[in-house]
């Protein structure tokens, strides 16, 4: 049985994780609102400077040339903005899974804390009982693991594809912007 002590330090220690939590997740949130300020801003300035650059354009060809140099940058800065955001988004994932490991490590030390002292208190004749739910704490601890090393392998196989996606992009919007266009 668990005592009032035990269950109000289990109720604090769950209370703390959610303020963990909740902080993790709000430094996020801040640093994508960083990012997307960051972003309004040097594009307010950007088109400020293309607008003057265009209203500054002497013929068509120099129109079409100042209107042809602002895809390529563009195409990258989308790129490295997907990026940020693919890394905020990582790195919070990251500590909140790392939060909730260590509870999920604590909350197993205390199950099998239980199960052992329920073992040393068990009836004589129990002992196949005590053997099946020790082997079942062992499967469902394999089964976290598993579960765990999967995860942990999907991220890897997403930020390689995102790597992946995001050079592609990059290089044929390179070389969009290198193929000689006709004049009409």
């Amino acid at each position: 049985m668990l005592t009032a002590e035990q269950l109000l330090a289990a109720h604090k220690a769950n209370l703390a994780t959610l303020f963990d939590l909740s902080q993790k997740a709000f430094e996020g949130v801040e640093k994508v609102v960083e990012l997307n300020l960051q972003v309004a801003k040097t594009s307010m300035e950007e088109a400020a400077e293309h607008a003057k650059a265009v209203l500054g354009a002497k013929d068509p060809q120099e129109l079409f040339a100042l209107n042809a140099s602002l895809l390529q940058p563009s195409a990258e800065k989308a790129a490295a903005y997907g990026r940020h955001l693919y890394d905020i988004a990582s790195s919070t994932s990251a500590e909140v899974s790392k939060l909730a490991e260590s509870q999920v490590a604590e909350a197993q030390k205390k199950f099998v804390s239980v199960v052992d002292n329920a073992v040393k208190n068990a009836p004589a004749g129990t002992e196949n009982a005590v053997v099946l739910v020790k082997s079942a704490v062992a499967a469902a601890n394999n089964a976290f693991d598993t579960v765990q090393k999967a995860a942990k392998q999907a991220a890897d196989v997403a930020e390689a594809n995102f790597q992946a996606i995001t050079s592609t992009a990059v290089k044929a919007t390179q070389a969009a912007s290198k193929t000689p266009r006709k004049a009409a």
